[in-house]
């Protein structure tokens, strides 16, 4: 029987953090366990980081089927969020990789790991309500205040400039030449042409 390729991955915020520490812990792991180690990716950048190097490379790897279980030292480790990380397990799982976090004994080859990834997916999903309604309640509110929402205008332009604008723009002129002789953006000058 081939052994299961498996990769590690690991974070700390800073880079004069050490990952040496997690990545002890998970090869001890891994060798108890006779697994083929296949690939270790570390990241030393903060976990609210969209984009993180090892993670963007384990995930392009994943997907190529280069190991079929990541191991991590704790959940917080792999996701910025729950909602981030249940995209990363979403993936792993669609890829028949299985995942496991050793500090809080989650293992989704395990009935009660894939329980907990359900758990996840739930709570994920309260998450993006909650922040959906809260973000709606708040530009709610701003609009009855009489709040203008969206980036302010660079200039306010009236009546005899948007004609002005105009008819520079039906001798040719191209809206950045409009927008920068009348000192506002060029959003603005389309809006002026299109109303």
């Amino acid at each position: 029987m081939p052994q299961t390729r498996t990769a590690i991955y690991t974070r700390v915020s800073t880079a004069d953090q050490s990952c040496a520490g997690q990545e002890h812990e998970l090869k001890d792991y891994i060798e108890n366990r006779r697994w083929k180690l296949e690939q270790v990716y570390s990241d030393r950048i903060s976990g609210v980081k969209s984009s993180r190097p090892a993670l963007d490379q384990m995930l392009a790897d994943a997907k190529k089927r280069k190991f079929d279980r990541l191991l991590v030292w704790r959940i917080d480790r792999l996701g910025r969020s729950v909602s981030h990380l249940l995209d990363v397990l979403e993936t792993l799982r669609a890829l028949g990789i299985e995942f496991i976090s050793l500090s809080e004994a989650i293992d989704t080859s395990t009935p009660t790991g894939k329980m907990t990834f359900t758990i996840l997916g739930a709570v994920a999903e309260l998450e993006r309500s909650i922040t959906v309604e809260r973000v709606r309640m708040g530009l709610d509110n701003a609009r009855r205040k009489g709040v203008r929402l969206g980036r302010p205008a660079i200039k306010y332009l009236d009546k005899s400039e948007i004609s002005q604008i105009r008819a520079e723009r039906l001798k040719g002129a191209t809206l950045r030449q409009i927008a920068k002789s009348h000192g506002t953006s060029v959003w603005s000058v389309h809006q002026a042409c299109s109303e």
